[in-house]
Formats: structure tokens, sequence, C-alpha cells
């Protein structure tokens, strides 16, 4: 029943305001009262219409009493042995009900809202981690909340953060980057870097390695800031400098497969774990010193996330922190 349903979800129907222009003034009532009025006329009797509320018959009757006097109508035709609308009553009547409909609807969508059964999540995702590890996030997500509507947008690194700031997108997640104006960054999770070689290479024998091992190895590295990033990461932990640069490619897709012709090797992060194994490479971590790249959730300013995209954002880390 709509009246039910509207208490059970309405807990400060008492503390609610609309505001209408009745006659040239403002007349300030309450959904409360709205809802007396309301069931009284359903029920056909305030005895009953205070059972059905769980209200005592002098408290509704004040309830109602206040709406009159607000409004400055007469609602009803009292008698000893009977109650009926008065003509007013019967004119606001349906916009009465309209009100107490249009609430138990927004009742229902945040309702909806809160436990991820409607909403959509658009999000701004680097290239390689979308086409690395977002897959199976997304189909888990999906799984988990189907209802929720996603769209993605896989992008460069430097197009996350105005893909945030243009509005397309709820969310961007990429590296470390000079944060855009109007935006703000929540760190998500950092890696350690590692080496791709190919199965036969010396390196395969040691546990791990250290930037100095790789001193005179030719490298492949990705186009854009990646290179003189870890450069500076490296002069401010120690002396190293990054090994010599035989080739700048844009996709690390590209980087694995010269890897694999023996073109060089190249650097990447745990979470194309997948593709070292694909293209029969090995990745080898490298420390002495550990130098892990860091990945923000960037967002707008003065804008809290809806539930869904939260919901997306806590799955996402938890994946992430797996590899």
């Amino acid at each position: 029943m709509i009246i039910n349903s509207i208490l059970g979800r309405m807990h400060l129907l008492d503390k609610q305001f609309f505001i209408i222009d009745l006659s040239e003034n403002l007349m300030n009532f309450t959904l409360r009262q709205l809802l007396a009025f309301v069931t009284v006329y359903k029920a056909g009797s305030f005895t009953k219409a205070a059972q059905e509320l769980h209200l005592t018959q002098s408290a509704l009757s004040g309830l109602v009493r206040e709406l009159e006097t607000n409004l400055e109508l007469k609602l009803f035709d009292r008698t000893t042995r009977q109650l009926s609308l008065s003509v007013t009553g019967a004119q606001l009547l349906p916009a009465a009900m309209r009100v107490l409909n249009e609430v138990q609807d927004l009742g229902d969508e945040i309702k909806s809202l809160k436990n991820l059964e409607h909403g959509e999540v658009k999000i701004a995702v680097t290239q390689q981690l979308a086409s690395a590890k977002l897959p199976k996030i997304l189909a888990q997500f999906k799984t988990r909340y189907p209802q929720i509507r996603l769209e993605v947008i896989d992008c460069g690194v430097e197009a996350v953060q105005e893909c945030v700031r243009d509005t397309t997108v709820d969310i961007g997640i990429g590296p470390e980057r000079a944060l855009g104006h109007g935006l703000k960054q929540e760190p998500l999770f950092d890696l350690p870097f590692h080496l791709v070689t190919p199965p036969e290479h010396p390196f395969t024998q040691r546990d791990y390695l250290s930037w100095a091992d790789l001193e005179d190895a030719p490298l492949i590295t990705l186009d854009g800031s990646f290179a003189e990033l870890l450069a500076d990461d490296l002069l401010q932990q120690s002396a190293q400098k990054l090994g010599p640069i035989e080739y700048k490619v844009r996709f690390m897709s590209t980087a694995l497969s010269m890897v694999k012709h023996g073109l060089g090797l190249t650097l990447c992060l745990p979470y194309v774990r997948e593709w070292v194994a694909q293209n029969n490479l090995v990745m080898i971590p490298i420390q002495e010193p550990e130098i892990r790249r860091k990945f923000f959730l960037y967002s707008r300013k003065n804008r809290n996330l809806s539930p869904a995209v939260q919901a997306f954002v806590e799955l996402f880390a938890a994946e992430i922190k797996k590899t």
C-alpha cells in the first residue's frame, strides 16, 4: 500500500517541507501533514487512519488541523456521524496524492542507487591497464551488479585527466602526472618495475636485478614521458642512470613483440604478466633501488562519487592488489 510504503522509507517526514504559492502567500506544510490528509480520506475516518499510521487519534487530528490552518482552507466536512471531503479538499486531493506518489518514486530511486540496482560508471583508463587487467574486473563487476551501465574509454596516459576534466567520464585511473586544474587525485595502488627478457637471456638465472645490471642493456621503452620520469626516479634514489634506449614505442604490446624478436629488453609493471607469458617471455623484478610507479584515481573537485562508481573503485583496487 502506498501509505505504508512511504512510511517505511521516509523517516523524516515531519522535518521535510514543501513550499507552494497559494493566494499570493507562501504557505508551508509538511509531508507528514499531507500523508495524514490522504490517509484520513482513504480510511474514511480518523480512527482507522490513526491505526494505519500508528498514531493516536488526537495526534492525527492535530496534523490535519495544522494543515488546514497553514492552507487557510477546510479539507473535511465533519458531522457526528459522517466525515467527507470539503469542496476545497476534493480539489486539493489529486495534487496531494501526486506529491506522495512522487515521494515514493524518489524513495525507490534512492534505494535503487544505494543498493546498486541502478546507475552508471564512466571511466577513463590508460590503454595498458585497460587491455591487460580491466576486462576481468569489468566482467566481475557486471556479474555482481548487472543493472549498472559501464562505459570505458581506453586512452593514452596524458588523456586520462583530460577526459575527467571535460566531464566525459566520472573517474580516471592512471599513473602519476601533474594534476590538472579543477581535479583531485587519490592514491589507488603502486607497483614495482620489472625487466622483460627472452627466456634464453642470462638475466633469467637471477631472482632479481639491480638497476646497475641494466647499464649496458639495450632498452625498449614507451614513448612520451615514460623514460624521463623513470630517469628522474633513478637519480632521486641513487646515482644510477637509465641504460641506453634503442627504441621508443607507443604500446606495451609492441615492446613485448620486439623483445620476443631479440631487439632489446623492456620494462613493465606486474599487471601485464599475462601478456609477458603469452609472448613466451620472462619477467624479473628490479631492485636496488626498488622503484614503484604510483597510480591514482582522478576525479573532479567538489563532486562526490556515486555509490556505483565507489563500488567499482573498491573492486578495481582489490583486484589490482592481487597482482
